[in-house]
């Protein structure tokens, strides 16, 4: 109900949003890009939370190693545009995709999940289509290791200085003597450490510590149609302006670059454009539902990395801006896997199996409440929507990279036909008139409700 009514509220803002645009005409709203005086220091202001590292402050050998892996992986044929459904209608994404990871993890965005191909993770039985493959998941692990210890720091950093920024603000407020203010700086700095107490590392480690890493892939130049981004006049876009989906909520999002830039393309900087240069790639940046901070577009080049810190991806959207070159990307997220794990699903099933008396020669139901049989039904619609036919809709093409998710999905399957045959038992005992009568009706009404909405999602699914 929170997730509807907060999606109503946004579409209503950007309702208002697009009116107030039409009234200021067409791509009136200002940006800044490096060449704009003011560039620096809207920047500090409204976008501190996005850290940009250059190339030359990444390790040369993890440069190599992780650009190698993605030309393997293309090379391999292994990254694909998603199928993805908004407002009931079914689009291919511009860009390509592959989803790498903790094994057992998904990813779900615009209604479609994904499934990862496991990295080389201890106490895991991963088999790989070939060595190259394997050697590119553990590089992009690798990556992800390092990510991970730079979005500590940067969260560190900006603890520290969001700290001293508090401290000098309280000395300044302090009605006293400069004396007095001097011989008390040390009590100021006490009182502070109590107020703006350095953020517990556990929390931190947990907002960093990503699970997987969405790769994406795109040659501007092989594309028929680019959408032109609406709002600032900042041309062609790779993907459209968006909050990252599911995601641990205040967990920073890192993204490794590589651009593949040829001389063509370096020499265009050179030119004296206004706005942006066309021939590089950007991130986009505004305030989320305001139109009176200017956009930022921030250049990206071959081997960047940029981190967006705790809520920046709430409070601001982002848009990626396509250039000339073909382009990678490695977005290393901390999904929120609280219903997106096969051990949670697995978890799932056995709660569900809790209600089937299963003897040598028959089945039968131990519990008809209302409230027991909804549980069951809510998570056969769960296995079957979420977790079987979406696998069985897109997942079977990562069978290019290993066949590791095959075993898991055949006893998810075993699972349903249980459910189906718990279905079936639970129609043939509502129909039996000894059920005392108001359990009768309230079991059957939650049990049509959900046998309705599986009727519903079978046609759509069949439909697509």
């Amino acid at each position: 109900g929170g997730t509807m009514k907060r999606r109503a509220g946004e579409r209503e803002k950007e309702l208002k949003k697009k009116k107030l645009l039409e009234e200021l005409g067409e791509n009136s709203l200002p940006y800044l890009t490096p060449a704009d005086a003011d560039f620096h220091q809207l920047w500090k202001t409204k976008y501190s939370k996005l850290i940009l590292r250059k190339s030359d402050t990444v390790p040369e050998e993890l440069h190599q190693m992780v650009q190698e892996s993605f030309l393997t992986l293309r090379e391999h044929n292994c990254f694909f545009q998603d199928l993805v459904r908004i407002k009931g209608k079914d689009f291919l994404t511009p860009v390509s995709r592959i989803l790498i990871g903790n094994p057992g993890c998904t990813y779900k965005y615009l209604n479609t999940r994904l499934f990862t191909v496991p990295w080389p993770t201890e106490d895991y039985d991963i088999k790989y289509c070939s060595p190259q493959i394997h050697d590119a998941c553990k590089a992009l692990m690798r990556l992800n290791d390092y990510l991970h210890i730079e979005a500590v720091k940067a969260l560190r950093g900006q603890n520290l200085s969001e700290t001293k920024e508090i401290k000098a603000t309280t000395v300044i407020n302090r009605e006293q003597s400069l004396a007095t203010s001097l011989t008390e700086q040390g009590s100021v700095s006490k009182d502070q450490s109590s107020v703006c107490v350095p953020e517990d590392d556990r929390s931190l480690q947990n907002r960093t510590s990503y699970n997987l890493t969405l790769l994406n892939y795109m040659d501007p130049l092989q594309m028929l149609y680019l959408k032109q981004e609406p709002y600032f006049g900042m041309g062609n876009m790779a993907v459209s302006w968006h909050h990252d989906e599911n995601l641990v909520e205040k967990s920073t999002v890192a993204v490794y670059n590589y651009s593949c830039e040829d001389s063509a393309i370096q020499e265009s900087h050179e030119q004296e454009l206004k706005g942006r240069d066309p021939a590089v790639w950007h991130i986009g940046l505004k305030v989320a539902w305001d139109i009176e901070t200017p956009g930022l577009a921030v250049p990206l080049h071959q081997g960047d990395i940029y981190l967006m810190l705790d809520d920046l991806n709430m409070t601001h959207q982002h848009c990626v801006l396509a250039g000339l070159s073909p382009r990678f990307s490695s977005t290393h997220r901390v999904a929120d896997s609280s219903r997106g794990t096969l051990e949670y699903i697995l978890g799932q099933c056995e709660l569900a199996l809790q209600n089937l008396q299963t003897d040598s020669d028959s089945m039968a139901l131990k519990s008809l409440e209302a409230a027991v049989v909804k549980q069951v039904e809510e998570i056969h619609n769960e296995v079957e929507f979420e977790w079987l036919r979406q696998f069985w809709f897109q997942g079977k093409r990562y069978l290019k990279c290993t066949d590791w998710w095959l075993k898991p999905m055949a006893k998810l399957e075993e699972f349903w036909r249980k459910l189906e045959i718990m279905t079936s038992l639970v129609l043939s005992e509502v129909r039996k008139e000894q059920q005392i009568e108001e359990q009768r009706k309230e079991t059957i009404s939650c049990f049509l409700l959900l046998l309705k909405e599986r009727q519903k999602l079978r046609q759509e699914w069949t439909a697509r």
